[in-house]
């Protein structure tokens, strides 16, 4: 019985440990800003201010993953909301459209 008591906890404490990382990743929204400049076909200067401002956005969706509910969808709809007008000032039509099917694409693969 003490056996199977002391496994149970085990699995306990293993499952809850990945239920945590799951969950923390799917804030990380953190990538590789050579493969983004290629795929969107940045400039030099605009490479320079979307990496500055896409750091800024996956700090900024970090510090959402504690909340929970509306505080969460409403937290999420302002980061990508000012992550878009920035975006904005710094691609021009073509390229804002194919980072915001990107963008768009990450946050319903992450279920956010």
């Amino acid at each position: 019985m003490k056996k199977m008591i002391l496994t149970l906890v085990a699995m306990m404490a293993v499952m809850s440990g990945f239920a945590k990382s799951s969950a923390d990743k799917r804030f990380d929204m953190s990538c590789d800003i050579y493969r983004l400049s290629v795929t969107l076909d940045l400039d030099e200067e605009q490479m320079d201010a979307v990496e500055m401002i896409q750091d800024r956005f996956s700090d900024e969706m970090q510090a959402l993953a504690s909340l929970k509910g509306w505080q969460l969808r409403h937290g999420i709809r302002q980061t990508v909301r000012k992550d878009a007008e920035q975006m904005r000032q710094v691609l021009n039509d073509k390229q804002f459209h194919t980072y915001m099917r990107i963008l768009t694409a990450t946050l319903r693969n992450r279920h956010l």
